[in-house]
């Protein structure tokens, strides 16, 4: 195929239905696509690096809780400091060798021909807290962001996806409406930094919104969506 985009990122807050439409938009597209997760919740993942799975089992022995986010922000003076303070570099380099191997996985799906959908997208999903120059970062959070924000690959078209704070609460009810308010904000703020952004509505039915996600895809790809769909390729990582 000759595309004009080869990455879409789908956003947004908890709630909004981010993996749902990646799921549902491989059959709706007129061409074929592969999907990548690039996410922080690591699990929901099949594909990770060697490295990350020890990580991930250490944490199980050492504490029960499986997770391994790229959080640089906790203090590290006092009683302990520089060996928490180690712990958390290695952290971020493990997080960062892990965020390049999803970049990887994703310029290798697209090979080929395929569009990639890109299930969240590390840059969109840590913009507004390590990127964004605001006061208070941390070193590590400054790094992190420095890399994202210099050399990251960025998503050839962003579709995020926008509710009200209660609508999002209502789906899932993880966190507060203030946060949601904020997440959402930061978000929509990507318009003013990335060039091709596309808001969608998720405050209707799904069909509706998979219908405007895969009309905007393929007004970029020039391709023509038939009734229904026509059915493409997708290969989750």
């Amino acid at each position: 195929m000759t595309a004009r985009i080869r990455t879409v990122a789908v956003v947004g807050p908890d709630g909004a239905g981010k993996s749902a439409l990646v799921a549902a938009l491989p059959a709706s597209l007129p061409v074929p696509s592969a999907t990548v997760y690039l996410g922080v919740n690591l699990e929901a993942s099949r594909s990770m690096l060697p490295t990350t799975r020890l990580a991930l089992a250490l944490k199980r022995r050492g504490s029960g809780r499986p997770d391994l986010t790229g959080r640089f922000e906790a203090p590290v003076d006092g009683p302990g400091g520089v060996r928490r303070a180690a712990r958390r570099t290695l952290r971020l380099v493990a997080w960062i060798a892990e965020e390049w191997y999803r970049a990887a996985l994703v310029a290798l799906r697209a090979r080929g021909g395929r569009l990639v959908l890109c299930d969240r997208h590390f840059l969109c999903d840590y913009y507004a807290a390590d990127v964004a120059p605001r006061p208070g970062r941390s070193l590590l959070s400054r790094i992190h962001g420095w890399q994202l924000g210099r050399f990251y690959p960025r998503p050839d078209l962003v579709l995020v996806l926008d509710a009200p704070p209660e609508v999002l609460h209502a789906r899932k009810g993880e966190d507060s409406l203030e946060s949601l308010a904020g997440r959402r904000a930061d978000y929509l703020a990507l318009k003013d930094v990335l060039p091709a952004v596309e808001v969608i509505d998720a405050d209707r039915p799904f069909d509706e919104v998979l219908a405007a996600a895969t009309a905007a895809i393929a007004a970029r790809i020039g391709g023509v969506v038939t009734p229904g769909g026509t059915r493409a390729t997708s290969e989750a990582a």
